[in-house]
């Protein structure tokens, strides 16, 4: 039996469990799985993180060094996202360069810590016009069972808020604290048929017919949006989605009150 058709007999399975209000695992449309975090997994870092969603896990380090700023910002911090799906995380997953779905993450992940004003990037510059503080998150999958983009969210705000400067390793003052002053919260869902379930595991990512990613700040305002996939959602849906990933997120944030 062929992936497509497997796919779709899947597809048609989720989507009668839907209409009964139940998904494959049990939970409710909108209920999202356990989350754990864990700070201070790499030594070697500045900051770092482990987060697992349910069955996915990856790991986040920070590494801060001074460098250039770009030319028509030359007194803000700069930072620089990268993600790695290595094939051991997914048999989806290919060895060699960067793939348009790690690209996609890491894009996003950036734009959410960029766009909520997560850190305070004019604090980050030493010598305006010649050297600033460089922030480079590196997200590596250790396993993939789904929402991969809520988990690299979580992952870099968390490493980014346990992160020190080090101002002594390079003789530019003390070491400090980042200076992060918000916290982003990515929350994901699907559309399954015409339903929308939350945190999609990777069965009900597979056979999703498109995916919206909403990246809230600290007052619950939007700071970033994601839709991939090539199926459309009405005004209805994405105000769903928007209410409730707000909603969420505040919940989630909760989770950081712990680090």
């Amino acid at each position: 039996m062929n992936k497509q058709v497997v796919s779709i007999i899947q597809k048609d399975q989720l989507i009668r469990l839907m209409l009964k209000g139940e998904r494959l695992d049990g939970r409710k449309p909108e209920e999202t799985r356990t989350i754990s975090i864990e700070t201070g997994v790499i030594d070697k870092a500045e900051g770092s993180a482990r987060v697992e969603i349910g069955d996915t896990k990856i790991i986040a380090g920070v590494k801060i060094q001074p460098g250039t700023p770009f030319p028509d910002t030359p007194d803000v911090g700069v930072i620089i996202t990268s993600m790695e799906l290595i094939p051991l995380a997914s048999p989806e997953f290919e060895s060699g360069p960067p793939r348009e779905k790690a690209i996609e993450l890491a894009r996003v992940t950036d734009r959410g810590v960029r766009e909520s004003g997560a850190i305070d990037l004019k604090k980050l510059c030493i010598t305006e016009g010649e050297q600033v503080w460089m922030i480079f998150i590196d997200i590596h999958v250790l396993d993939d069972g789904g929402n991969l983009m809520d988990a690299a969210s979580l992952g870099a705000i968390a490493a980014l808020l346990t992160a020190k400067i080090p101002g002594e390793r390079y003789g530019i003052g003390e070491d400090m604290p980042l200076p992060v002053r918000d916290i982003p919260v990515s929350v994901t869902a699907v559309d399954i048929g015409g339903g929308i379930v939350f945190d999609p595991s990777m069965e009900e990512e597979r056979v999703a017919d498109c995916k919206l990613t909403v990246i809230s700040n600290q007052e619950g305002a939007i700071a970033g949006m994601q839709k991939s996939g090539n199926g459309s959602l009405t005004v209805d849906q994405i105000n769903h989605i928007v209410d409730v990933s707000c909603r969420k997120g505040q919940e989630i944030r909760e989770k950081f009150l712990e680090i």
